[in-house]
């Protein structure tokens, strides 16, 4: 899972580097296929339930799961990418949003909320916690700053399968749901929306957008369950040896 982790982590720096006005999804996603095979791993996604792409490209109102294609990434745009590795029979699962060239305050902030939120939720992965402790500390931090918080998509156990047990919602009431054990791998995802939270999937019958149209952000990481507490897995190599 470490080693997984690890991929994921550098192909999102490589990433970040990329992103800039001018670039198109479809070339974000040549670049990630490209550092997942150098490094000995496979795209996780690619084929994954019929899904034709190495990651997932979603902009602006789109949530999660978009075909990276012709779209050309402009100006003030904001990106979520999200990148799955498997490498010796285990799978690391990471997302990040960005912003591409000048973004506006609102998605600045948006951002920033998503990706404090992952921060209280991964908080709260303690051993003996439940998994309503998760949810409930990134719907509390997210709603007190005015965003909504999705529920129709949620984090998700990973291991040797993308999808694993147990859920993960971003919402919910502590002390409620599976008990949190040393050896759990889950990937925890909060996904926030400046309007409302329902969601749409478009024709494509993969591109999660907002309901309302507003704007949304999306973080994720891939964590173990320790004795110590949290440990984030999808980070790079050199970041864990620091």
């Amino acid at each position: 899972m470490r080693e997984a982790g690890a991929v994921v982590g550098e192909v999102i720096q490589m990433l970040r580097r990329s992103v800039e006005p001018g670039i198109t999804t479809k070339e974000l996603d040549n670049i990630a296929y490209k550092e997942i095979v150098r490094q000995g791993a496979k795209p996780t996604f690619k084929g994954y339930l019929g899904f034709p792409a190495s990651i997932c490209a979603s902009v602006n109102e789109e949530i999660v799961h978009g075909i990276p294609g012709k779209r050309v990434l402009k100006e003030g745009d904001i990106i979520k990418l999200d990148v799955g590795a498997t490498i010796g029979g285990f799978i690391g699962d990471a997302a990040v949003s960005l912003g591409v060239g000048t973004v506006s305050q609102e998605s600045t902030d948006l951002m920033e909320a998503t990706r404090l939120s992952l921060e209280e939720g991964i908080k709260a992965a303690r051993p003996g916690a439940r998994i309503g402790d998760i949810g409930a500390a990134i719907q509390a931090f997210s709603e007190a700053r005015g965003y909504a918080v999705v529920r129709e998509f949620v984090g998700h156990g990973v291991g040797r399968f993308l999808h694993e047990d147990p859920q993960v919602p971003n919402y919910g009431q502590p002390g409620r749901g599976p008990l949190l054990r040393p050896g759990m791998c889950i990937a925890i995802e909060p996904m926030l929306n400046v309007g409302d939270w329902h969601t749409r999937i478009l024709d494509d019958q993969w591109t999660v957008v907002t309901a309302d149209g507003s704007l949304s952000a999306h973080f994720e990481h891939t964590i173990a369950i320790t004795e110590g507490g949290p440990e984030i897995l999808t980070v790079p190599a050199a970041a864990k040896r620091a």
